[in-house]
């Protein structure tokens, strides 16, 4: 019998793929989601009586805690994400990102399979070129870095559970962001054909949507010999400067221009490269290039002509 799953933030940016992709496999999903975007991105797998909805604070231990009770797998993808927002609600940062996983491990039994999504954003500065592997020192530089690894620390030490450290991600979503990274250079190179470039140097790695929710339905296929740790997933062929990714993009966007600010910095101040190889060791490879990511959201442009879709 297929497991029950229970993905909270579920009609989110990465929820709105992986949740499809779970009910396609077979499986039974409930959502916990706040709808606090006015999204609508579950609403061509409403058909599906396998998928249930439940609107409702994963802060909540009267709503939480009988969900918790019928799953077999809990997918907690509930937060505040992103440093801007985060910064912008400092108290639902703390309560959403962390609060919410510590209520979350105290319902659980330990027989429940917890997967959790963190960011690789924890490793702030890294070495100079020196790749960042699940043994590096964490020292995230922002609240939201902070609030993700203190989580992913909770859930490691609960037991029976693991932890992807996701790169930066990208591409399309019905729950669209466009003030991620890649998305929002994108937009900008199409839209004004030129972008003003803080921390130029700064380099991080990049991750495709669909990878990320591929990551999640690998790990539950491998939990019994992959439990027990962290997991860096991100493109092992994209550890990339602002300034590279630019250029990546104006080869698809010939016109667009980029220049180096001479003041001021991003308030994203993170800046290293990331090594892979643990969740490659595992079987698992990413499908979607970055190079695909940025064609595909040339395309999207296409259809959105205005930028409410951001976390802010």
């Amino acid at each position: 019998m297929s497991p029950k799953i229970l993905v909270t933030g579920g009609a989110g940016y990465i929820g709105s793929i992986l949740v499809p992709a779970l009910l396609a496999d077979g499986n039974s999903v409930t959502v916990l989601d706040s709808f606090r975007y006015n999204q609508t991105s579950l609403l061509e797998v409403c058909g599906d009586d396998r998928l249930r909805i439940v609107r409702g604070d994963a802060r909540e231990e009267s709503v939480l805690a009988p969900l918790v009770k019928e799953a077999d797998v809990l997918i907690p993808l509930a937060a505040l994400v992103g440093v801007p927002v985060s910064d912008a609600d400092p108290v639902g940062a703390r309560t959403i990102n962390l609060d919410a996983i510590k209520l979350l491990l105290s319902l659980r039994s330990k027989q429940q399979r917890l997967l959790y999504p963190c960011t690789n954003s924890g490793y702030g500065i890294g070495q100079k070129d020196k790749h960042c592997t699940e043994e590096t020192p964490l020292k995230p530089l922002s609240l939201y870095g902070r609030t993700k690894v203190e989580a992913e620390k909770a859930v490691l030490d609960a037991g029976n559970t693991m932890s992807f450290r996701f790169a930066t991600v990208f591409g399309a979503s019905p729950r669209m962001r466009t003030d991620l990274l890649v998305n929002d250079f994108v937009q900008r190179a199409l839209r004004d054909g030129a972008v003003v470039l803080y921390e130029a140097h700064a380099k991080r790695n990049y991750l495709h949507v669909r990878d990320a929710a591929r990551a999640f339905l690998h790990g539950m296929k491998n939990f019994e010999t992959m439990a027990g740790g962290p997991y860096n997933v991100g493109l092992s062929d994209a550890n990339l400067s602002k300034a590279e990714l630019c250029e990546r993009i104006k080869v698809h966007v010939p016109r667009f221009t980029f220049l180096e600010a001479p003041v001021g910095k991003d308030p994203d101040q993170r800046d290293y490269i990331i090594s892979n190889e643990k969740v490659e060791k595992t079987g698992f490879q990413t499908k979607h290039s970055l190079d695909h990511g940025i064609q595909e959201l040339l395309r999207v442009y296409q259809i959105l002509r205005s930028s409410p879709h951001g976390n802010a």
